[in-house]
């Protein structure tokens, strides 16, 4: 395929927006080579400006989980824009918003809407700390939470030690109060609450990762983690910026059965379009400012365009659920992929938990960030510009998860393992 459209409008872009991007993993970093730049997509096809046609298993990164410019979607922005982008005011499809929201994810009672993922956990953590009056919180390495300070931490030299930054520009006192623990590790995490659990005030992590690629969670893992933050008093705050209403209609909290506190919100939640949002118990949320203490706000939080694609994309998914047919070409591509890679004698695993997997080039079983960082990066790399030159749009880094959407029917699946095929066969001889 010829890109040579895409490479002229990243080195230009390169002038003028920090390493040509305005979110880094958009950047190619992890696999090498430049960027393709977009046109237009539909349905379950992105095409660049150089008139190339792909697959997209991205889907901005998870939102388009009805694919791109579903037709409701799209009118439902239309009708609203005509009204006015922004007002700063409240109106009625904040309320409706709200309502949807309640009433599709089991433990949320009251939501407050923001403008990002980044948002929703960075509040989130606020509120949990003023609520308990406390001020240790407890990440999992390997799971990203937006670029919020508190949160963009490595692990110490122990497991158990004080996060240090591991970004320039984030003072050590920021991160002087989280605790980086490993992911499905019960007993460090029984040992942590011992030591501190009247220190803690929450504990968030992704139910489901899909930041460090595609991991699930082992389901004792889930119920000691509940059990423990309940007996000491933390907060149990989910990140289901990625996993809200994708894995089944309440998101991976209703399909894996565990009721957190509160939940972060984004992505597919505004249809789309920027929006993010947090919610939970009433007594909690009841403490967020005005009708409490704790401060946050946002000019654009709720606004008319991004209300207006939620809603109708939480409506389709409420009105005509689509996770039985997710799973099914989920299931179908899983399979085809294992066939494939087995009878080439490629070490690999693919995990995966409704329509989000990953294919990760190592020998497995991949359950935690050390494992996770064990898979063959230069192989996927391969890989990933192999399914590209066949008008397959992977995830950019190994460590991502990829996403199906509705319009990933059998056709798609078919040609996507063909193409998968022949990818495989060049890389591995």
């Amino acid at each position: 395929m010829q890109r040579t459209k895409s490479k002229s409008a990243f080195e230009k872009a390169k002038t003028l927006v920090p390493g040509g991007v305005n979110s880094p993993a958009r950047a190619f970093g992890g696999v090498g080579g430049t960027p393709i730049f977009i046109d237009h997509a539909s349905g379950p096809h992105l095409f660049d400006i150089d008139g190339n046609k792909y697959v997209d298993f991205i889907g901005s990164w998870g939102p388009m989980i009805l694919g791109h410019a579903h037709p409701k979607v799209v009118h439902a922005i239309q009708n609203t824009a005509v009204k006015g982008s922004s007002f700063g005011a409240p109106t009625e499809m904040e309320s409706q918003m709200a309502e949807l929201i309640i009433s599709m994810v089991p433990s949320i009672e009251m939501v407050r809407m923001v403008n990002s993922g980044t948002e929703a956990t960075m509040s989130a953590l606020r509120l949990a700390r003023g609520f308990t009056g406390r001020d240790l919180i407890i990440k999992f390495a390997g799971c990203y939470h937006g670029h919020v300070d508190s949160l963009l931490v490595q692990a110490g030299s122990a497991a158990t030690t004080l996060g240090v930054p591991s970004s320039p520009g984030v003072p050590k006192g920021c991160t002087a109060d989280t605790l980086v623990l490993r992911y499905n590790d019960i007993e460090e995490l029984k040992h942590t609450f011992l030591k501190m659990g009247d220190k803690i005030a929450c504990v968030i992590l992704e139910p489901v990762v899909g930041n460090m690629g595609l991991i699930p969670p082992a389901a004792e893992f889930l119920k000691e983690l509940r059990n423990l933050t309940r007996q000491f008093g933390a907060v149990l705050i989910l990140d289901e910026v990625m996993t809200g209403f994708r894995l089944s209609a309440g998101g991976a909290q209703q399909l894996l059965g565990i009721e957190p506190d509160l939940t972060a919100l984004g992505k597919i939640v505004g249809g789309g379009l920027p929006v993010g949002a947090y919610g939970g118990k009433k007594e909690i949320m009841a403490k967020v400012m005005p009708s409490g203490p704790v401060y946050q706000a946002g000019t654009l939080s709720g606004n008319p365009l991004a209300m207006a694609a939620g809603i109708a994309t939480l409506l389709e998914l409420k009105q005509n659920p689509p996770y039985e047919k997710l799973e099914k070409y989920a299931q179908r591509l899983e399979d085809g992929l294992h066939k494939i890679a087995q009878s080439l004698n490629i070490p690999h695993v693919i995990n995966r938990v409704g329509s989000m997997w990953t294919f990760f080039f190592t020998a497995g079983p991949v359950t935690d960030y050390d494992t996770a960082k064990k898979s063959d990066t230069k192989m996927f790399s391969k890989f990933f510009w192999a399914m590209m030159d066949r008008g397959v749009y992977l995830p950019c880094s190994q460590f991502e998860a990829a996403f199906n959407s509705i319009t990933h029917d059998e056709a798609i699946m078919d040609f996507t393992l063909n193409a998968a095929r022949e990818a495989l066969a060049e890389i591995s001889s």
